[in-house]
């Protein structure tokens, strides 16, 4: 098995890459530990709480008791699935914010400024909303659309976020993200547009592409140069030879545990383990992060919610409709409305984001409320903690272990307890009050800082957007792991293309940046000049330092 480059893992950043590679000319091998998305689960769009809890597609990571949350382990997943994490995501598309990548490269990493990406987010784009939109891409691999917002309860969100006084948006993918307004989706008639669809599988049928199932154990190097990876196939130990280049797009988890298998890493902590050291690189695992949110959650005055469906008769006819015509609430992820606003004046650009849905139920499906019900999930956008994945032992077949250090920071607390207050305020304006019948989370009886800390540390959810592991930054800079190209510094012929190379987590959910960091690090490779930079400014609220909405 040999090809010009081998991409490890076969989720957002990777096949993109290799799309971009074999559609340059080159072979491509692609090594993915999981089995096929074909099937109903991943690509009905409304049963998006079944696959991120399915060991057939997740490789089921927990992290390590969290002291913030009271020691509570929380569920990681990641896709071990053709597609990755984008078969078993929310589907939420999201590009971040402008100042985002400005602050990545204003830390370092020099080309991944707006101006820089935006062209790669309208590349890969096949816009299926209103013409007219600045900055959107049509004819690209990835459909995106904005939500169709037919339930009554979406536009009573934004409404009452009008009502609320802070601007309604009708793009938060373009100049604009702050504001309330329809979300985007990655749903193309009905069914999950994941990067298998997108990329992998338009790759595969040109003939240059090749997909191998098997478990990277680790980068086989000569001298200090890429030339392979090992994997286990079928309890067979193999090398996949790549003549040019190795890229790592295993995840934010997965990424970090290949390179410290690899020899690259903290020095001290290979050792211990007793594996060799080719590359001392403390900020190899570091640099962890993720979204936190909770739920805020009210019955229903009127029986208008998603709940109708929540019987075993209701499901049966969601899942027939989606059969037979792609219609229906199946055809939805259901994450149709949302927001993005600052938490106070002096916050340059949102710092809060909002996903509304019409139902009262955990994001992992459990725990539906007695009653017909709404909420928001609400999370602070830029947490300040930091954590860290780390080699458990030498065993490639071991999972990491994650600690994300949630709510260890002293500013979260705060961060959050601002959430759930503007969003009680939100739900309390008349658009949305019309609907509410009672609080059912946090609750009428969690108001002071103490009783809203003492429900936050119990009640908090990962998003599901671990990132930042083996982040870009100068190829001088110690902490980080790639340069501004995505080369591993330190060896060669090895990079990155994944949501480890973040520096720092982006505004909203990741699979947008993370095929987008695909994208560039496929030009990025091939030697090909930058995509021209774009030259429009994005909008910020005139008022911002005085004002918070």
């Amino acid at each position: 098995m040999e090809a010009d480059f081998v991409v490890v893992g076969a989720g957002s950043g990777g096949s993109a890459v290799a799309f971009r590679l074999a559609e340059a000319g080159a072979s491509v091998i692609v090594v993915e530990a999981g089995g096929s998305d074909l099937g109903p689960f991943i690509a009905m769009p409304g049963a998006l709480s079944y696959p991120m809890h399915m060991r057939r597609y997740d490789w089921g990571f927990v992290t390590e008791p969290e002291p913030g949350l009271g020691g509570r382990r929380l569920h990681c997943p990641r896709g071990r699935v053709i597609g990755g994490s984008s078969s078993i995501n929310g589907m939420v598309y999201v590009r971040g914010h402008a100042r985002d990548y400005d602050h990545w490269a204003e830390a370092g990493a020099a080309g991944w400024g707006w101006a820089d990406v935006a062209p790669y987010f309208r590349r890969m784009e096949d816009w299926r909303g209103p013409a007219g939109h600045p900055l959107r891409g049509r004819g690209g691999p990835l459909t995106v659309r904005p939500g169709a917002m037919t339930h009554p309860l979406f536009e009573a969100f934004v409404a009452a976020g009008a009502e609320a006084g802070y601007p309604v948006t009708a793009d938060t993918n373009g100049l604009q993200q702050e504001g309330f307004g329809a979300l985007d989706a990655t749903i193309r008639d009905g069914l999950r547009w994941s990067a298998a669809r997108a990329y992998l599988r338009p790759a595969l049928a040109g003939g240059r592409c090749r997909l191998v199932r098997g478990l990277a154990l680790g980068v086989r190097f000569a001298g200090r140069r890429a030339v392979g990876v090992e994997i286990d196939r079928g309890g067979r130990r193999e090398v996949v030879a790549a003549r040019r280049e190795v890229v790592l797009a295993a995840s934010a988890i997965n990424t970090p545990k290949l390179l410290m298998l690899s020899g690259i890493g903290p020095g001290a902590e290979l050792a211990r383990l007793g594996l060799p050291v080719l590359a001392n690189r403390p900020g190899v695992g570091a640099n962890l992060q993720d979204h936190l949110e909770v739920y805020l959650q009210y019955s229903a005055r009127r029986p208008i919610t998603l709940r109708r469906y929540w019987s075993l008769a209701g499901k049966a006819w969601v899942g027939l409709m989606w059969l037979l015509a792609r219609r229906g609430p199946g055809a939805s992820n259901q994450f149709e409305a949302g927001a993005f606003i600052r938490s106070a004046a002096g916050i340059d650009y949102p710092d809060i984001q909002f996903h509304f849905l019409p139902i009262a139920v955990r994001y992992d499906g459990q725990g539906v409320a007695d009653e017909h019900g709404f909420q928001a999930h609400v999370g602070p956008m830029r947490s300040k903690a930091r954590g860290r994945v780390t080699l458990a032992s030498p065993r490639p077949q071991d999972p990491p272990a994650i600690r994300f250090g949630y709510l260890s920071h002293p500013d979260d607390l705060p961060e959050f307890r601002a959430c759930v207050r503007l969003g009680r305020e939100i739900f309390g304006r008349p658009a949305m009050a019309a609907h509410v019948r009672a609080e059912l989370a946090p609750g009428p009886g969690v108001q002071s800082d103490a009783e809203l800390d003492d429900w936050l540390r119990a009640h908090a959810e990962t998003a599901y957007h671990p990132c930042g592991t083996a982040r870009l930054g100068a190829a001088d800079d110690p902490m980080a792991v790639a340069d501004p190209e995505g080369r591993v510094i330190g060896v060669e012929g090895l990079r990155i293309a994944d949501s480890a190379l973040f520096p720092r987590i982006t505004n909203g959910n990741l699979n947008a940046p993370s095929i987008m960091a695909g994208e560039k690090i496929a030009d990025h490779i091939l030697g090909r000049p930058p995509l021209p930079r774009e030259a429009a400014a994005p909008w910020q609220h005139p008022g911002w330092q005085d004002r918070q909405r």
